[in-house]
């Protein structure tokens, strides 16, 4: 569907090597400013540590006998200690959070990974699973609305960035995997002369695949025709409509299927084929007729045989 390839075009837009640069610089920005958060917090630690001793110091100076200034200055040991603590979790906290910084192999790697994306994302292979992973990861999420018959798509990403994006509705019937127009009247011909049977090897033969481009089988066939309003062939239809095939006409004529092509060749006999490999149709009255020229003509006229030979 349209949505669904402009969201992939846009993010593969943005993961091709300028993208991926501007990522990495990102990454580094939030290294650099990790780093400043580091080591404004062991600043503050190495100050709350003074303030411990200078507290403790305090508290041993004090004459004993004195209780309550030995009490006030307890309590402030205590409150300095309890400070230290808690900015020492936060700078372990801090820490464990700062990523790893990229070697060069890796850097070169993920910008060799932006050219090359765009044919591994479309690779018959790839995992959707993965896709999905890739799209989670840089999208937070996505607002679509519509005014008639146009879509509007605002992408955000994460980050906080954004991508505005629009496209026309479908209209009914079309879409991504619509199968082709001639393969539609090219099967709407065949099913007047073929079973599903026939349809499906003439068509794989040639080498065409459905919209979604799997091969054909009965089933998707039954599929198509139902969704395309194509009846399905029934035996004895093409004989009411005084039509043969090449096999019918040979026996017909008492000759063979290579001396009726010959015929058909040379013009001798007037056939018609739906598409390349689809059967030879032939009318009745066609055959008729050059049945009965051979019966009235003399005896020096040459056979069936004789002409579709000479043919050659």
């Amino acid at each position: 569907m349209t949505a669904e390839r402009l969201v992939v075009q846009e993010l593969l837009r943005r993961l091709e090597p300028l993208g991926v640069q501007a990522a990495l610089e990102a990454i580094d920005r939030q290294l650099r400013s990790n780093d400043e958060r580091v080591a404004q917090k062991e600043l503050a630690l190495e100050q709350a540590r003074f303030e411990v001793t200078r507290a403790r110091r305090q508290y041993d100076a004090v004459d004993p006998d004195n209780r309550l200034v030995a009490a006030e200055l307890e309590r402030r040991w205590n409150e300095a200690l309890k400070h230290h603590n808690t900015l020492k979790e936060e700078l372990d906290a801090l820490k464990a959070s700062r990523p790893e910084a990229l070697s060069e192999a890796t850097r070169c790697t993920l910008l060799q990974l932006g050219e090359h994306l765009p044919a591994l994302w479309h690779h018959p292979s790839s995992s959707q699973q993965l896709k999905k992973r890739i799209v989670r990861t840089l999208l937070n999420e996505i607002v679509v609305c519509r005014e008639g018959d146009k879509i509007f798509m605002l992408l955000h990403w994460q980050g906080g960035d954004h991508t505005e994006l629009e496209f026309m509705k479908n209209k009914l019937g079309h879409h991504r995997y619509r199968t082709p127009d001639n393969v539609v009247h090219l099967v709407r011909e065949l099913a007047r002369v073929q079973s599903d049977q026939g349809i499906v090897s003439t068509l794989n033969r040639l080498g065409l695949r459905t919209g979604r481009g799997h091969t054909w089988t009965e089933g998707r066939l039954r599929v198509f025709r139902h969704d395309h309003d194509i009846a399905t062939y029934v035996d004895g239809e093409r004989l009411a409509r005084g039509e043969l095939t090449l096999d019918e006409t040979a026996r017909l004529l008492k000759t063979s299927t290579e001396s009726v092509r010959r015929l058909i060749a040379g013009k001798i006999l007037i056939a018609h084929q739906a598409c390349k490999g689809a059967p030879w149709i032939i009318k009745r009255s066609d055959v008729d007729k050059l049945a009965a020229a051979l019966a009235t003509a003399g005896p020096h006229t040459k056979t069936l045989d004789q002409l579709s030979l000479e043919l050659q």
